[in-house]
């Protein structure tokens, strides 16, 4: 089924990851790299892969991006992936063996949180429809990230993807700012009862940083993953102190208009 797949990647100055995922990619025949304007070693280090094709546009949302993307893709499947994605060879010997079914359009998959290449117990980070049907499938803008929307039955895959972003920590608080506002707005934009029960408790505005830091840590057992593990606790309650900050802002502010 490789033959089928166009691997699909976003990129923005992503020198510290591109090489590893697309070192993982080498049996397509095409890899699409829709790149929004990098001004780092990004683009020198995808052309060291022949089969890999740059499409350049400025970004505006990440599903824009992405249906961008879909557009440019020949192929019957897509595997959209992030530039920190690094697929496993079990899966990559998963995906080659696969032979769905007329009606199955996609396939879940999920990750294992990797800092530094060292892979945690465990992790926030959800499952995603990452290989799927090109004409099946459409991109919606969901807080500060995107989802994709299958028409048809999904299976899911065994083995996972290594998520790896080795990017600066001040490129991540940078991402982090962007996001947090995005997330703000998307939580606010909804009807209270629709909100996911951890969302309806970042909108009280109680302790959730604070909550988040143990919970990664004693609940989801990254303690026992070292250095590591205290790493990504202390990075999710950073995000989630990032947010309650712009939920904080964004009340007060209205309040002082009145």
């Amino acid at each position: 089924m490789l033959h089928e797949i166009t691997p699909m990647i976003l990129t923005l100055n992503e020198e510290a990851n591109i090489g590893r995922t697309l070192s993982k990619l080498t049996w397509a025949k095409r890899i699409l790299i829709i790149d929004s304007g990098s001004t780092d070693r990004t683009l020198e280090i995808v052309r060291q892969f022949q089969q890999a094709e740059v499409v350049r546009r400025d970004f505006d949302t990440a599903a824009t991006q992405c249906n961008f993307g879909l557009s440019h893709v020949d192929s019957e499947w897509v595997l959209s992936l992030d530039a920190d994605y690094v697929l496993s060879d079990d899966l990559v010997s998963e995906i080659a063996s696969l032979r769905p079914a007329g009606n199955v359009r996609g396939f879940w998959t999920r990750f294992v949180y990797q800092i530094f290449g060292r892979s945690l117990s465990a992790s926030l980070y959800p499952r995603r429809a990452v290989l799927y049907r090109r004409a099946s499938a459409a991109y919606v803008d969901e807080g500060h990230t995107q989802r994709v929307c299958i028409e048809g039955e999904v299976k899911t895959l065994t083995n996972p993807i290594f998520h790896d972003d080795r990017k600066s920590i001040a490129r991540w608080f940078s991402s982090q700012a962007r996001y947090a506002s995005l997330e703000a707005g998307h939580l606010l934009s909804l009807d209270k009862s629709d909100l996911a029960r951890a969302d309806r408790l970042r909108l009280t505005l109680v302790p959730v940083p604070v909550l988040m830091f143990f919970y990664v840590l004693l609940i989801k057992r990254c303690l026992l993953d070292g250095w590591p593990g205290w790493y990504y606790a202390l990075q999710r309650s950073c995000a989630e102190a990032m947010l309650s900050i712009e939920l904080l802002d964004r009340r007060l502010r209205s309040a002082s208009q009145r």
